[in-house]
């Protein structure tokens, strides 16, 4: 079948479902008056290496802008917690909608740790952490892109080999659709050719 992409239903299912996995950023933030604030965004991904920039995308634009991507703006700095299998379930907690006074380090059960180069407190519990500051943002239809230089990163020694992150030891969720995540297990290699 081919088609227009709301020939397949919904436009969001279908591309949260055929776009897998998803890395999740776990972004936490702090707000101007100092309410720490925690959510997860699956539309996120790695920009470029030089200089290291992160971005995810949130829902809503202008005025409408959720609390992860209000805060980034109005304080210029985010972190984006890598999702593990060990925290996983914290990190879905996260994802329940409190009030913008609400705690969701506290809701989840997660500890706020400080970070080294920006104010907004990281998940101590999580392997990876990226200290961000606010590059820019680009509104793209119902949704704004924020997008972050890396200055910091948290990385548990037991990722590294050699002092390098070793992927093979990182056990990170990836986002599917809907209720669904995915595990990586089965890893295999291919050479690149020259």
């Amino acid at each position: 079948m081919d088609g227009p992409p709301d020939a397949f239903g919904s436009p969001y299912r279908l591309l949260s479902g055929a776009v897998v996995p998803r890395p999740i950023a776990w972004v936490s933030t702090r707000a101007a008056d100092g309410t720490r604030n925690l959510a997860p965004y699956s539309f996120s991904n790695v920009v470029t290496p030089d200089p290291p920039t992160l971005l995810f995308s949130s829902s809503g634009t202008g005025e409408d802008l959720k609390d992860s991507a209000r805060n980034a703006v109005d304080t210029g700095e985010f972190v984006w917690n890598v999702v593990t299998e060990d925290v996983v379930e914290a990190m879905n907690a996260t994802s329940a909608t409190l009030p913008p006074d609400g705690d969701e380090f506290e809701h989840a059960a997660v500890t706020p740790a400080e970070c080294v180069a920006v104010d907004a407190p990281r998940v101590a519990e999580a392997a990876v952490s990226f200290e961000c500051e606010l590059v820019d943002t680009l509104e793209v239809g119902v949704s704004t892109l924020v997008f972050g230089e890396v200055v910091h990163a948290h990385v548990d020694e037991s990722l590294l080999t050699d002092g390098k992150m070793d992927t093979t030891k990182l056990d990170a969720v990836g986002r599917l659709s809907g209720s669904e995540y995915a595990r990586i297990g089965d890893r295999f290699s291919i050479e690149r050719p020259p």
